[in-house]
């Protein structure tokens, strides 16, 4: 990933963002050639010169302390995910060149955990969101249309956010599309910002971009979000529409795994088409 060309895109959007007098600035000159602040703005406000600021942001200037980072973290009102960003950007780690990483694979104990969990789906992810593992309920839920031994080939495992942008099934079962589609971008980018040097990672952002214009126009925006628990919507092709809560849970001692579970309020009737996809799929097991 070109780091320097991350950040200066990133400072710039988040400065297209904001009007001067959003920040409690007056706007000088009767015409603005770009949205938002310009960069003496954004310097004036963070309390830095405008001269370092633009190196900064043209990725010529390296090793800015966290007083300064923090500074323009809040000018651009940064949440606390897109500070993290800002900082894995400006201050990318210095690594050498490693070789090509072995497959990940999931642990035996967090496969007999989630083979445990009678109906709650659940799916085990590395770090650039392959499928390590599912459960039978969670590869019901996520992706019945594939085989269920499918993260067992490390050449072709299932990938959340290839499946997302360019799989037809799982297009069609989130009706919330537009919604699930900036959630998983924004996840990405926390991801990428994170591991600047992960060459599958780069490899995964650039052949969505090529592929999916509607990956690479929310790519562009540099949405910047932790999305590890919330509220999801299905329309499932067996069971109908369904209302499930999410809980993402990073693993320990895993290389950045994370296991991925999904649950629906009791009594509802999301809980209830949930069991009959156990049913209909073969994933309860009963006691």
């Amino acid at each position: 990933m070109d780091i320097p060309a991350e950040l200066g895109s990133f400072l710039r959007t988040r400065r297209a963002g904001l009007r001067p007098e959003d920040v409690g600035l007056v706007a000088y000159g009767t015409r603005r050639r770009v949205p938002g602040l310009r960069r003496e703005e954004l310097a004036q406000l963070a309390g830095v010169s405008a001269a370092y600021y633009t190196r900064l942001e043209q990725g010529q200037s390296t090793g800015a302390s966290d007083g300064v980072l923090d500074a323009i973290a809040r000018a651009l009102r940064l949440t606390p995910d897109e500070r993290t960003h800002l900082g894995n950007l400006a201050r990318p780690p210095r690594t050498g060149r490693r070789p090509a990483p072995r497959p990940p694979s999931a642990r035996p104990a967090t496969r007999r955990l989630i083979a445990a969990m009678d109906g709650v789906p659940a799916v085990v992810l590395d770090l650039r969101f392959d499928v390590l593992a599912w459960n039978p309920l969670g590869h019901a839920l996520i992706a019945g249309h594939l085989p269920a031994d499918a993260p067992e080939r490390p050449g072709d495992r299932p990938n959340t956010q290839r499946m997302l942008f360019l799989d037809p099934h799982t297009r069609e079962l989130y009706p919330d599309r537009k919604g699930e589609a900036r959630r998983a971008v924004s996840s990405l980018r926390v991801v990428a910002g994170a591991h600047p040097d992960d060459r599958r990672l780069a490899e995964l952002v650039g052949e969505l971009t090529m592929k999916s214009g509607e990956f690479a126009a929310l790519w562009a925006r540099h949405p910047v979000r932790r999305c590890a628990f919330g509220t999801k919507s299905f329309h499932h092709p067996l069971v109908g529409s369904l209302e499930l809560d999410f809980e993402m849970t990073r693993l320990p001692d895993s290389g950045g795994q994370c296991l991925l579970m999904y649950g629906a309020e009791p009594g509802s009737p999301s809980e209830a088409a949930l069991r009959l996809l156990s049913r209909e799929t073969g994933a309860f097991h009963a006691p």
